[in-house]
C-alpha cells in the first residue's frame, strides 16, 4: 500500500510539473521552432543540433510558462480551465515553482547559447517579454493580445537565427507568419472561454470593453487578409515552389471564411469553429513550406 501511495504521488507530480510548462502549448511552440530551423537550413542539419534546440526551446518556454503561473496563481483559482492547476490548487508551492523556473531559464539559455548569442538573447526576451509584460497587461487592456503576439511569434525567428546566426528576410516572414496568425487564433479562443476569463477580470476581446461583439470577427477577417500575403512571400524570395502558393492561399482562404463567420454570426458557435480551424492552420502553413523546399 505504501509503494502505491508512493507512485500515485510521483505520477500526480509529472502531471502537475506537466501543467506548469503548459505542456502540450509548449509543443507546438517547439515546433515552430523545429520547422522554422529547418525551413532555414534548407534540409542541411545535424540531428544533434534538433535536439539542442529543442531541449533549450522548450525549457525556456517551460520557464515562461511556469512564472505565468506563479504570477495568476490567485486569478488561476476564479476559473473552471485553471483552478485545478498546481499552484491554484495549493499543491505546489509558489518557491517550488519558481525554483523549476529559475532552473530551466538558465539551462534553456545555454543550450540555444551554444547556437549563437542572438538566439540566446531572442529568447530570454521572449520569457521577459511574455513572463512580465504580457501577463500583467492582461488585467490592464487588450493590447495585452498584441503584446503576447510577439513571444508568441518568436519560436520561428529563433529557429532561424539557431541556424543563420542573424535575423534575415526569412526569419521575419515566418514570425510575421506566425505573428499574424494568432490574432484570429487568441480572439476565437477569448470567444469561447468569455465567462471564464470575465471572471478573472480579463476582457482580451477587440472591442471599446473587451466584451462580445462583431469587431472580433471583423479585425480577424483582417488579419487573415494580411496573412495569406504575408504567406506567399516565401514564394515570391524564391525560398519555396509553387505548390506552397496554392495550399497556403487555401488554407488562408478558409481561415478567413471561418473569420467572416464569426463577424456575420457573432456566436460561441462561430467562434468555435474559428478556433479549430487555426489549430489547423499553423502546422499545415510551416509543414507545407517546409516540405516544398525540400
Amino acid at each position: 500500500m505504501k509503494t502505491n501511495s508512493v507512485n500515485i504521488s510521483f505520477s500526480q507530480k509529472l502531471t502537475d510539473f506537466k501543467t506548469l510548462v503548459k505542456f502540450r502549448l509548449n509543443l507546438l511552440v517547439l515546433f515552430s521552432a523545429v520547422v522554422a530551423f529547418l525551413i532555414a537550413s534548407g534540409g542541411r542539419f545535424a540531428w544533434i543540433e534538433l535536439i539542442v534546440l529543442s531541449l533549450g526551446g522548450f525549457l525556456v518556454t517551460g520557464a515562461a510558462n511556469a512564472l505565468n503561473q506563479v504570477l495568476e496563481k490567485d486569478i488561476d483559482k476564479l476559473m473552471k480551465r485553471t483552478e485545478n492547476r498546481p499552484l491554484a490548487s495549493g499543491r505546489m508551492t509558489v518557491s517550488k515553482a519558481v525554483l523549476y523556473a529559475g532552473l530551466m531559464s538558465v539551462a534553456g539559455l545555454i543550450f540555444l547559447a551554444m547556437f549563437n548569442p542572438l538566439t540566446a538573447l531572442l529568447g530570454a526576451f521572449s520569457l521577459i517579454l511574455y513572463a512580465f509584460v504580457y501577463t500583467p497587461m492582461k488585467k490592464v487592456s487588450s493590447i495585452a493580445v498584441l503584446i503576447g503576439a510577439i513571444p508568441g511569434a518568436l519560436p520561428t525567428m529563433i529557429g532561424c537565427v539557431a541556424f543563420s546566426g542573424g535575423i534575415t528576410e526569412l526569419a521575419i516572414v515566418l514570425f510575421g507568419i506566425q505573428f499574424f496568425w494568432q490574432f484570429p487564433h487568441f480572439w476565437a479562443i477569448a470567444w469561447v472561454g468569455y465567462e471564464d476569463y470575465a471572471k478573472a477580470g480579463y476582457f482580451l476581446l477587440p472591442s471599446k470593453d473587451g466584451e462580445r461583439d462583431k469587431n472580433a470577427g471583423f479585425q480577424s477577417l483582417l488579419y487573415t487578409i494580411v496573412l495569406i500575403a504575408i504567406s506567399l512571400m516565401p514564394y515570391f524570395m524564391g525560398v519555396t515552389g509553387f505548390i506552397s502558393v496554392i495550399v497556403l492561399t487555401i488554407v488562408g482562404i478558409i481561415y478567413a471564411y471561418y473569420s467572416w463567420n464569426l463577424y456575420k454570426q457573432c456566436t460561441k458557435e462561430a467562434a468555435l469553429k474559428l478556433m479549430f480551424c487555426s489549430f489547423i492552420y499553423l502546422p499545415v502553413a510551416l509543414l507545407v513550406l517546409l516540405i516544398d523546399l525540400l
